[in-house]
């Protein structure tokens, strides 16, 4: 008898098309398929237009939101934007508190790091504060801060401050005690005081944690901007996004949605950049 052996056939592993494979269009293809399916689920009216809106109408809220406009058919009545502002100028005050809540929270949290990391008694007391700070949600203690200041600016300021303030602090302490002591020395055996020890060698060392803990304060910051313009946040892109949703104003809710994400992801960028500026010899040690 003779046995016949078949050869198993091998399947060649599927792939994308060359103009598929760039990491440039890979992004917009999934975002365009996104929008189809959102669109399509939409059209076929598949969800109640009240919980989501097509594509169409959240582009028409945003327009509306950054035009003026007759506040009724036959109206000669003009109102311009939302809430008596243009949604970019609500954006910008949204921005204009991070960046003062920022900045405070990157000098104080900065140095205070540096002062834990060297002082260890006080790195005992001190730190675990600072978590429990930073395990705190916002809206924990908001209430308390608008018994202290008010319902103005500076109440928001400071609870956005809270959510910059901790990572910053633990990104330092880390960045520090990282530091490779080695070079410490060896800068101090060659003639350094510890002042420059400290300016050319242990900061440089610790800027890219540094760095990683702003970034990872920014978006604590964007993350808190709802809840920091809850109360009197008028102008403001959480205020916005908040009211636009307590009156159904589903589209105008979805594109204040749109507009954070899209503003927190440049900023991320651009923290990414100035990353690469002050810190370029990471990744080529």
């Amino acid at each position: 008898m003779s046995s016949t052996t078949t050869t198993p056939t091998t399947r060649k592993p599927f792939r994308l098309p060359g103009w598929m494979q760039s990491r440039r269009i890979q992004p917009v293809i999934s975002l365009v398929l996104i929008l189809l399916v959102w669109w399509g689920a939409t059209a076929a009216k598949l969800v109640n237009p009240l919980y989501l809106p097509g594509p169409g109408q959240v582009w028409n809220a945003f327009v509306e939101a950054n035009s003026c406009r007759p506040i009724a058919a036959g109206s000669s009545r003009i109102v311009c934007g939302e809430q008596q502002y243009f949604l970019w100028q609500h954006l910008v005050v949204s921005l204009e508190r991070i960046g003062v809540g920022m900045a405070l929270a990157i000098v104080f949290g900065v140095l205070i790091g540096f002062l834990l990391a060297e002082v260890q008694w006080l790195n005992r007391i001190v730190l675990p504060y600072v978590n429990f700070i930073r395990a705190l949600p916002p809206l924990g203690y908001i209430g308390l801060l608008i018994v202290w200041f008010g319902i103005g600016d500076t109440t928001k300021i400071w609870l956005l401050f809270l959510a910059a303030f901790p990572p910053i602090v633990l990104a330092t302490v880390d960045g520090i005690n990282g530091v490779n002591r080695d070079r410490v020395n060896s800068a101090l055996s060659l003639g350094a005081n510890p002042l420059k020890a400290f300016l050319f060698v242990v900061f440089p060392s610790s800027l890219p944690s540094i760095m990683n803990g702003i970034r990872l304060a920014v978006g604590f910051a964007w993350t808190t901007v709802v809840a920091a313009e809850l109360n009197n946040g008028i102008p403001g892109i959480g205020a916005l996004a908040y009211l636009s949703g307590t009156e159904l104003n589903t589209p105008l809710t979805i594109a204040c949605i749109f507009v954070i994400g899209i503003a927190a992801l440049l900023l991320d960028g651009l923290i990414l950049l100035i990353t690469h500026l002050v810190t370029p010899w990471v990744g080529r040690e």
